[in-house]
């Protein structure tokens, strides 16, 4: 709901891209299953493969390209059962503590 002077595409990555963004994010985080809001579900496709569903003391791990309110993140956090871990691409506001960016938009930039 924010008006915003710019967009950050993340359409424009590629598969490629998108690997390489979930490298970085396996790297740092091991959970039970993944899910994606709806932008963020090409990056949810490329952590699949790194659940480990048999560890259920792991969190689900909840992803999204672009956050600016984290609105749409804390709405989906309310239905999903058990510990929620957040990790978005690019954050542009300051992340609530449970939510991690790969990218996080410098504050003097401003949202």
């Amino acid at each position: 709901g924010l008006h915003l002077l710019f967009k950050i595409e993340c359409d424009a990555l590629d598969d490629e891209d998108i690997g390489t963004i979930a490298a970085i994010i396996i790297r740092s985080f091991r959970f039970k299953a993944v899910v994606g809001i709806p932008r963020g579900v090409r990056l949810a496709e490329a952590l699949k493969p790194f659940c480990q569903p048999e560890d259920e003391e792991l969190d689900t791990l909840l992803v999204d390209d672009v956050a600016t309110s984290f609105g749409s993140m804390e709405e989906t956090r309310k239905k999903i059962p058990g510990p929620v871990r957040g990790v978005v691409i690019f954050a542009r506001s300051r992340c609530p503590s449970w939510i991690k960016s790969v990218f996080q938009l410098s504050e003097w930039a401003g949202p």
